[in-house]
């Protein structure tokens, strides 16, 4: 599904998915033909650049377009520059790359503390875009810190992975992600084929390069570019891994840092995949015991939850027979009917949107679904495409060592079937699409040991279904003892602090504005 096998913002479709985590210096490494003077000069010398802060441009096509990000609570605006990493931090003194940021300074500049970095997740989320967006719900850290995010390398506007242009993105979301016979998986092998050649062809350079553990050093000369001592953290859904990475690569620089939505690190491309294969279907289970329990003001058929999903199942069969009208001359297939549930699973909020979609889709009405599912690939109403979804391949093709063929995907199937009925054929086919990548993986799962770092605030919700709950458990261990310090969210959705949930909210802001961390094993209901 979308975010295959791991990781999440609203990812990617048709396409699935780690990283040597090697000792890294803290000043990114050298060659060994530069030498370690030469590698320091050199990250010595980015390290000292000065971010040209300006007002903000609208958001570029590979961000996903539409307006300038609107002022902040009290007229206070966005403001936006680039800073300059090295493109393979074995060569610092060789090609540059620019990553694009994003800030609202500190409202009390008296007591300020720092800035607070974000990552929302993705692989390939555009930061520069999603901090505005919320910036209403982190005013009050604003209070006391400059809140800062970016596009990470290979995301939006700095230096975006490129595939196929919208049209041909159209056709390859709209095939069919879970094929049937031999004709129908021949089809989908030439289309990831296709896929991984078209990226190859036009990012090629860049792939090897845009992995996590380049993203995490990244982040330190980012801390080191916006003056900060330590790097203040707020990480969401695949932001918790990376945070994680960066703790690992540089626990000692670890300030007051915030995991969100949590990814379980212990997890690779096969377990991660049917972890999220079994919190969607939660997520489908609490959706549908909602229905069951407000009866008739209910418009799916069904008095139970197996009669309202098998229903779910019955009509996405019905689509992989015969696609139905959709947004203009497109029409809703099987496989985006699939991600537009799973992009409704993503909070509570947009559970009456779903049942709407299900209902018109069951008369014949996809419009509804598509625009969910678009929604997930990161296509605006004009038909382009944000470069979310290629990116987020990139990522996690280049993260994760795992390659799974068409045929060994297929095995998988009955373990992806029992986790999910309705999710499980899709996410199991989802296994394969990192099989004709033209770039190699590098780890199982991340390391994110970090002994000796400050205590790290991991916050895992219930219900959520792209990062499952036991994600929160698993990273807090393995963070070590005295660093993951575990806090409970008793409810729906894919992030909590976002969730308007007051005790969450009040224990994080605790932590992050006045360094007080919550009771060990605290539950917010």
């Amino acid at each position: 599904m979308a975010h295959a096998s791991r990781r999440v913002v609203l990812t990617a479709a048709a396409s699935a998915a780690v990283l040597l985590v090697g000792g890294c210096s803290d000043d990114g490494g050298g060659s060994a033909s530069d030498g370690p003077s030469a590698s320091g000069s050199a990250m010595a010398e980015l390290a000292a650049q000065k971010p040209q802060w300006a007002v903000c441009p609208p958001p570029s096509a590979a961000e996903g377009g539409g307006p300038a990000p609107s002022p902040l609570p009290g007229g206070a605006g966005w403001e936006c520059a680039f800073m300059e990493v090295p493109l393979d931090y074995d060569d610092p003194g060789g090609e540059k790359i620019e990553l694009a940021l994003i800030r609202a300074e500190a409202r009390d500049s008296a007591n300020r503390i720092g800035s607070l970095v974000f990552n929302f997740g993705g692989p390939g989320g555009s930061g520069v875009t999603a901090l505005p967006s919320f910036g209403a719900e982190f005013e009050s850290l604003r209070s006391r810190y400059d809140l800062v995010s970016f596009d990470p390398r290979g995301v939006g506007r700095s230096q975006p992975v490129e595939c196929l242009d919208d049209r041909a993105l159209d056709a390859y979301y709209a095939e069919d992600g879970t094929p049937d016979d031999a004709a129908e998986q021949t089809a989908l092998g030439d289309n990831q084929k296709e896929y991984a050649a078209a990226c190859e062809k036009n990012s090629g350079p860049a792939l090897p390069h845009v992995g996590t553990e380049n993203a995490a050093r990244d982040l330190d000369l980012m801390r080191q570019v916006l003056g900060d001592d330590k790097l203040h953290y707020f990480g969401i859904s695949y932001g918790t891994e990376l945070g994680g990475v960066y703790a690992h690569q540089f626990p000692k620089n670890v300030g007051r840092a915030v995991f969100d939505a949590v990814v379980d690190p212990n997890a690779g491309t096969l377990d991660g995949a049917l972890g999220q294969a079994r919190g969607f279907q939660l997520a489908l289970d609490n959706f549908a015991k909602d229905c069951v329990a407000r009866g008739d003001d209910c418009t799916l058929p069904g008095s139970s939850v197996a009669e309202i999903e098998a229903f779910i199942t019955g009509l996405l069969a019905e689509l992989d027979k015969k696609p139905i009208p959709g947004l203009g001359d497109r029409e809703l297939t099987q496989t985006q009917a699939t991600n537009g549930i799973a992009q409704a699973l993503y909070s509570k909020e947009y559970w009456p949107y779903l049942e709407q979609g299900l209902d018109e889709a069951d008369a014949g009405r996809g419009g509804l679904l598509l625009a969910l599912s678009d929604s997930m690939n990161g296509r605006n109403e004009q038909g382009q495409y944000s470069n979310i979804q290629a990116a987020n391949a990139a990522i996690n093709c280049v993260d994760f060592k795992e390659r799974y063929s068409l045929d060994q995907a297929k095995a998988k199937l009955p373990e992806f079937r029992e986790a999910s009925a309705v999710f499980g054929d899709y996410m199991g086919w989802a296994l394969s699409s990192c099989g004709q990548w033209p770039v190699p993986g590098t780890f199982e799962h991340p390391d994110v040991s970090a002994p000796g770092a400050a205590p790290i605030l991991v916050v895992g919700t219930t219900g959520d279904p792209a990062t499952p709950y036991a994600g929160a458990h698993a990273m807090a261990e393995a963070l070590g003892e005295g660093v993951g310090m575990e806090m409970t969210y008793q409810g729906e959705g894919h992030g909590a602090y976002t969730s308007g949930n007051a005790c969450v909210k009040r224990a994080t802001d605790a932590y992050l504005l006045n360094g007080r961390v919550p009771a060990a094993g605290t539950v917010c209901r």
